[in-house]
């Protein structure tokens, strides 16, 4: 058992819960000083502190989705305990990150007429404009999750943040509306739920990881950010300090890792851990006639293999996933707007060479995306791997630091940014 720490009103907990392909992890942080002031997520007053984080092997979900109920709930539990036993704290909430390619996105424009002109856009207005931006043919299947304003326009004047108190007649809203499948949702939430855990919020993952590893700039000039993580590689795409694009794509890590089992005609885990020691998809990161050895089905003798043999297996994959995301990017209007490049973040663009080979496909500067902000445990967590985690506490701090997620209980719909909630979303989510 921990030892449960004593309340303490100088501190505020927070947790994370990002669930992959191959491993869930969680992340606990707190915010110093009294609840709601100093958080900045992007470092200054008060930083955040990462106290606890916890992982473990991802049984019972594939890409995100609850495949086997009560597999996905002991991994949820193991992985809680681990970070609960980092933090010395118990923790009864979490903001769980969601993706899979049962995520779809669509841009919205909602226009309405301001309720009292001539005294200024009321806060009241802004919600009117944003239910009606959401007003959008859906199919029965399907809820929102996130309504992300990207711009607002006050009698033609368009690139306006935030709308509340400028005179006019006429509001329109630009948004990003994402949205999920429910049945998929729900399992989600029943598993969250029988691992002892009540759900905060549901947060589109490549929304939590922008938050730990963007710059504000980047986000302004235009910026790819690719989350490659076990099952899908997740896609958002920034522009004007507002997300543009989401999209997913359904390869990841783990399909280099069959990739190499089958070519090598070795085990998965032998596969993974070859990939995690030797793995490389471009020229420039092989040394010269480097080999090592790997045991085939069965325990047949060792065979030794050259690392130009494993790029040549593990290459076209990484080139298909680029690519795929690259088709991605040019579905979108804001093509040719990125200019801050690309970001890559999550396990998978830890292998080498990834950048590399970004480069010559998207012919953007790329970099490596490690969480950033933060104090406490920074040598445990500074890794792409841990970047939804972190975004997800970040995200949950700021939300509840802004007075938007007190009295909610599991969606957190956003506007401005982070946004309002209503008990009764959860329940008609459920129920549908």
């Amino acid at each position: 058992m921990f030892k449960k720490r004593p309340q303490n009103e100088n501190r505020h907990i927070v947790a994370g819960l990002d669930i992959g392909t191959s491993k869930i992890a969680v992340v606990i942080g707190e915010r110093p000083g009294p609840a709601g002031e100093g958080m900045n997520p992007s470092g200054g007053d008060g930083p955040m502190l990462i106290t606890g984080a916890g992982s473990a092997p991802s049984k019972g979900f594939r890409q995100g989705v609850v495949i086997h109920f009560e597999e996905a709930v002991q991994s949820i539990r193991s992985a809680v305990q681990e970070a609960r036993l980092t933090a010395g704290v118990e923790i009864s909430e979490v903001y769980v990150g969601i993706a899979g390619d049962h995520i779809h996105s669509v841009n919205s424009r909602g226009v309405v007429a301001v309720s009292r002109s001539g005294q200024g856009v009321t806060e009241e207005d802004r919600e009117r404009v944003l239910q009606a931006a959401k007003a959008i043919a859906l199919p029965g299947d399907r809820k929102v999750i996130h309504i992300l304003p990207q711009e607002y326009i006050v009698d033609n004047q368009a690139g306006i943040k935030n709308p509340v108190g400028l005179n006019g007649v006429r509001l329109e809203a630009e948004v990003h509306i994402v949205t999920c499948t429910s049945a998929l949702a729900q399992n989600l939430l029943r598993a969250v739920d029988e691992s002892g855990l009540k759900t905060r919020a549901l947060v589109l993952e490549p929304l939590a990881s922008s938050l730990s590893v963007l710059e504000p700039d980047e986000k302004k000039l235009g910026v790819i950010l690719m989350d490659i993580g076990g099952g899908t590689t997740d896609v958002a795409m920034f522009f004007g300090e507002a997300i543009r694009h989401t999209a997913v794509v359904p390869w990841g890590g783990q399909s280099v890792t069959n990739d190499i089992a089958i070519g090598l005609k070795t085990s998965l885990d032998d596969a993974e851990e070859i990939k995690c020691k030797y793995g490389c998809c471009h020229e420039s990161r092989l040394g010269n006639g480097e080999t090592f050895n790997t045991v085939a089905y069965g325990g047949r003798g060792p065979k030794e293999v050259s690392r130009e043999l494993l790029s040549s297996v593990i290459r076209p994959r990484m080139e298909e996933i680029f690519l795929l995301v690259q088709k991605e990017v040019k579905r979108s209007e804001y093509d040719s707007k990125m200019d801050a490049g690309v970001v890559l973040t999550g396990g998978g663009s830890l292998l080498a060479g990834a950048a590399e080979l970004a480069e010559e496909i998207f012919r953007l500067p790329v970099r490596l995306g490690v969480p950033k902000g933060f104090g406490g445990l920074t040598e445990s967590v500074s890794s792409p791997v841990y970047a939804t985690g972190i975004g997800l506490v970040q995200f949950g701090l700021e939300a509840e630091k802004s007075g938007l997620a007190e009295d909610h209980d599991g969606f957190l719909p956003i506007r401005g940014g982070l946004g309002r909630v209503w008990k009764k979303f959860r329940n008609e989510f459920l129920s549908s």
